[in-house]
Formats: C-alpha cells, sequence, structure tokens
C-alpha cells in the first residue's frame, strides 16, 4: 500500500497532509496563478471547506493540487466513470505556471463545461508545457473532471 492511498478516501486528510509536507503558506499566492492568496483561493477547495462553483475553479484547484503533491484532492475530484485506480506521483516534475487559453459554458448552473489550459513544468532540469482542454460535469451538484485533449 503506497502511502497516499489512505489519504485519497479523505480529501481534508490528503489537503493537510499535503500543505504541511510542502509548507504551502495560506497566505501565499495560489499557485492556480488567479492573484488570490492560497488560503482564500484553492486550499478551502482542497480541505472540503467548500466546492468549486465553475469548471474552471475546479481546474484551478486541480493544478494548484498538483503543485503541492495533493493527489488525495486530485483523485477526489475526478469522475468516478474515468478516473484510474491510482495516481503516481511525479517528484521529478515541478510546476511553475498556469495559463487559462479558452472556458466553453462550465459556470454556476450549467452541467458540463470545457478549460483550454497550459500548465508549465520543469522536468529533469527541461522546461515543458502541457496544452489540453479538459472536460467536466457536474454530478451530485459537484464539478468534476471528466476527460481531456492533449494537443501537441
Amino acid at each position: 500500500m503506497k502511502p497516499y492511498d489512505a489519504a485519497l478516501r479523505d480529501p481534508y486528510i490528503a489537503a493537510k497532509s499535503a500543505w504541511h509536507t510542502v509548507g504551502m503558506d495560506p497566505a501565499a499566492l495560489c499557485p492556480c496563478g488567479s492573484e488570490l492568496l492560497f488560503g482564500r483561493c484553492c486550499l478551502p477547495l482542497h480541505l472540503g471547506e467548500r466546492q468549486a462553483e465553475t469548471a474552471e475553479q475546479l481546474m484551478r484547484s486541480r493544478y494548484s493540487a498538483f503543485t503541492v503533491d495533493n493527489l488525495g484532492y486530485v483523485w477526489q475530484t475526478w469522475h468516478p466513470r474515468t478516473r484510474p485506480s491510482e495516481l503516481t506521483p511525479e517528484p521529478a516534475l515541478t510546476w511553475t505556471g498556469l495559463e487559462i487559453v479558452d472556458t466553453v459554458a462550465g459556470r454556476a448552473g450549467d452541467d458540463s463545461g470545457e478549460v483550454e489550459f497550459r500548465a508549465h513544468y520543469r522536468q529533469n532540469r527541461r522546461s515543458g508545457t502541457l496544452h489540453e482542454r479538459s472536460r467536466f460535469a457536474v454530478r451530485a451538484r459537484r464539478w468534476f473532471y471528466l476527460d481531456g485533449e492533449l494537443f501537441r
């Protein structure tokens, strides 16, 4: 059993564990690029204190979860129909920035939406970009990541 397996079942424990592990300060700017403080932006979502209201907000919170290695939150917000059985940490990968390119629907009251983004990273001293159009769906009044199309 991997150390984060138990955390996958409890997003509160996962978020607390990840936050303390990386020392992410709630008073620091949120990694999602919103220009808000982490403690007022994505951290409350990671802790389960509130839910994402839009597809873009969920996408940003998932990105920030990746930046702090909070795989529990990433797994919990992945649609049960499409999520993998486990997630593998990438210790050599550092996420360095997020750009939102486009959003289609995905507002409060919608039942689906799409967010196109570019997520920048460094791995093994090389820079790269993940460019994806993600699809999101509402299930039981919560937004979930459904799947994504990668751009080359």
